[in-house]
């Protein structure tokens, strides 16, 4: 049975300057309809003291005159982003950030700024053999029932844009690009072994991994230093929803999802060198909720991209047949992965794990990458012998290389140019 897996290809316009007026036109009016419907939440939350869920803002909001500019799938995605950026919102002010502003309005004086345009189902028409797309207009923008924009796009020679399950119209601050969502088969590869690779999830060190015999450790520092640098230079806008705190906001994105791509990439291939079938990774949803982790630890919890890192692994892994299991983390950090032994005081500093039972010396992320790992081995019994464990001391250090935006042995990756 062939696996599918979705897909996002970036494909420049070439007929750029035929549809830029056009996209300009339904750009402005996803503004509009961002700012009515942001101006109705806050009108409501006055009204209630309740933020109104997108299926409220789409009934309240189906009959103004701004929802008929775009095709409705497209109005309905503006409403959804909106209400998930109240969610946002609202979880950051829960979990103690104090700084986190809620969704503002798309509007600098009387201009309205482009936003991007999600065409759905109903909102667009592909043709593969001649590499074009349609765009569907909002009635309001119609002069006539056929009147669509019609882009020629271009993409890398490697690509084939085939059952295109969405489109995104993108103004990237100078010209409008196409983001293309294709759900792709991938076959149904063997896997590389019967081997498992546990992977522990972390804020200082992004991500742990323990293959039995062996570990390697994937450092966060750049998460970090990029987190630094975007909210010191967001600081100095005076608005925070302008153009170029969106152009910072939107270039931290990019960056980001560019790590956890490159990471991500580079675990699944080096689990495949090492025969693993089977990688076990911490489930760690609700790790948000009912737990205080001081105002430093919530702002790190609330940047950690965990739940878009663990989506990439997974259809990564799978295009080489090797699967993906959540398994609990419960108490993976606090026992000694060789003979079991659970004692809070055993993680000591700069990240030692010391088994007074055993004796074992460990990097504390790689001990809890190993008893993840022994999860999905039930027949792995921590005995207390002789098995060697050393490598839990000892990992190998892959870092993300900005030179090259590349995943590399740390030996390599800090080598000068």
């Amino acid at each position: 049975m062939a696996n599918q897996v979705t897909r996002t290809y970036v494909a420049s316009i070439r007929n750029h300057q035929q549809v830029r007026d056009d996209l300009d036109s339904l750009g402005f009016a996803a503004s509009k309809l961002w700012n009515v419907a942001r101006w109705t939440c806050d009108r409501i939350w006055h009204e209630t003291g309740t933020i109104p869920d997108h299926g409220v803002l789409k009934a309240y909001l189906k009959s103004h005159e701004r929802y008929a500019d775009l095709n409705a799938q497209s109005s309905q995605a503006i409403l959804e982003e909106l209400a998930e950026a109240f969610e946002s919102w609202y979880a950051h002010r829960k979990n103690g950030n104090e700084d986190a502003n809620s969704p503002g309005y798309r509007k600098h004086g009387d201009d309205h700024p482009r936003s991007t345009i999600t065409f759905k189902e109903d909102g667009f028409k592909h043709d593969p053999d001649h590499n074009r797309i349609r765009l569907s207009k909002g009635a309001n923008l119609k002069e006539s029932w056929s009147d669509f924009v019609l882009c020629e796009y271009a993409v890398d020679t490697d690509v084939a844009v085939q059952n295109v399950q969405q489109v995104r119209a993108v103004w990237t601050g100078d010209k409008w690009e196409l983001h293309i969502v294709c759900r792709v088969e991938t076959g149904d590869p063997d896997p590389p072994g019967d081997r498992a690779a546990g992977i522990d999830l972390g804020i200082c060190n992004f991500a742990a991994v323990a293959v039995g015999d062996e570990a390697l450790l994937y450092p966060g520092g750049t998460l970090k230093e990029d987190d630094y640098y975007f909210q010191k230079e967001r600081a100095k806008c005076d608005d925070s929803d302008s153009r170029q705190a969106r152009r910072l906001d939107r270039k931290r994105r990019g960056r980001r999802d560019h790590f956890l791509h490159a990471v991500s990439a580079d675990m699944v291939a080096e689990c495949a060198a090492r025969n693993v079938g089977t990688i076990a990774v911490g489930d760690l949803s609700g790790i948000r909720e009912g737990t205080d982790w001081s105002d430093h630890g919530n702002l790190d919890l609330h940047g950690w991209a965990f739940d878009r890192f663990i989506e990439m692994l997974e259809y990564k892994a799978a295009e080489c047949g090797i699967s993906v299991e959540r398994v609990d983390e419960r108490g993976t950090s606090k026992s000694c992965a060789s003979c079991g032994t659970t004692d809070d005081s055993q993680r000591v500093e700069r990240g030692l794990y010391v088994c007074e039972a055993c004796g074992m010396v460990a990097n504390a992320d790689v001990n809890g990458a190993e008893n993840i790992r022994q999860k999905v081995l039930p027949s792995l019994a921590c005995d207390g012998g002789d098995r060697d464990n050393g490598w839990m001391a000892q990992p190998a250090v892959r870092l993300f290389d900005k030179s090259t935006g590349r995943v590399a042995p740390q030996e390599q990756a800090n080598r000068e140019p």
